[in-house]
């Protein structure tokens, strides 16, 4: 008999981790608001619930993959959300979602009252990395729970344990200040690039043995190059991110001058109206030149 694994949260990275579950041998009963996305995700395989209450019902672990912090709310805490449901002995929750570290520990202590496990294990790579199993899924959560999910997991991707519940989180910041930041920075590479009519097509080849080279700049120039700007994860997102980076250094008094730089950029970017494209549309801010303008 195949594990049985719920899934809230049926957009591009949840039907990625579906995609995944199912080829490594699962069964996934899964939930979403959008009745598109549920359409989608039965398509794919995966058996409907009418609520996360019924998810946690039918599946355990519950995971879940939505993008704002008051939608892990709703998911957990809200009208026929998972704590309104009886918890299956030895449930647990994994949050993939990025969220702010005081709601998530305040998450993680409701869901213990009720018997229920917590890890949060926000992860990086998009949906393709989710699909392959490739993701950099980093942990928190206590030894013994984490030890539960582990084989799980691994088969998602890499997973860290960071430590202690909102570790996860935490790291995902990190994550976020190199990877984000990087997007604006490959961005301004190519204008310059363009600018001197350097074939910019060949760059992620030419610079892949120095130390110019990263994940960004492999995955994204090409498609900034074609202008390919077609959502494998959306603007607005990023932003949402940039703009808890951004709190979360306040909290402790952090310069932190780039991610300045880069949040300004992104809410530029929505407030045009580009909210629902792919984050490298950020390139759309930087003002084009001419090739050999002077």
């Amino acid at each position: 008999m195949s594990e049985t694994i719920g899934f809230i949260g049926l957009g591009l990275m949840g039907a990625g981790f579906c995609k995944r579950l199912i080829a490594t041998g699962r069964s996934v009963v899964g939930y979403d608001l959008d009745p598109a996305r549920r359409a989608e995700a039965e398509a794919l395989g995966v058996a409907l619930a009418a609520s996360p209450a019924e998810v946690a019902e039918r599946a355990n672990p519950v995971c879940i993959a939505v993008t704002t912090t008051k939608a892990v709310q709703a998911v957990i805490t809200g009208e026929a959300g998972i704590l309104s449901a009886k918890p299956r002995p030895g449930a647990i929750v994994i949050d993939f979602s990025t969220t702010e570290i005081g709601v998530t520990k305040a998450l993680a202590a409701a869901l213990a009252e009720a018997g229920i496990g917590f890890i949060d294990a926000p992860v990086s790579g998009g949906p393709p990395a989710a699909e392959a199993g490739k993701l950099a899924i980093m942990a928190g959560g206590a030894p013994e729970t984490i030890a539960q999910v582990r084989p799980l997991a691994e088969s998602l991707g890499l997973f860290t344990h960071m430590g202690v519940v909102g570790a996860g989180q935490a790291t995902k910041l990190v994550n976020q200040a190199l990877c984000l930041t990087n997007y604006v920075v490959v961005a301004e590479s190519l204008r310059l690039a363009e600018a001197y009519g350097v074939d910019a097509d060949k760059i992620p080849a030419a610079l892949a043995p120095g130390l110019g080279n990263s994940a960004v700049l492999q995955a994204m120039m090409p498609r900034m190059v074609a202008r390919d700007f077609a959502p494998k994860g959306y603007a607005r997102q990023v932003l949402k991110d940039l703009e808890m980076l951004m709190e979360a250094g306040r909290e402790h008094h952090l310069a932190m001058p780039m991610v300045a730089q880069a949040t300004t950029l992104y809410r530029m970017l929505v407030a045009q109206g580009h909210s629902e494209l792919d984050a490298i549309a950020v390139l759309e801010v930087l003002p084009e030149v001419e090739s050999g303008a002077h």
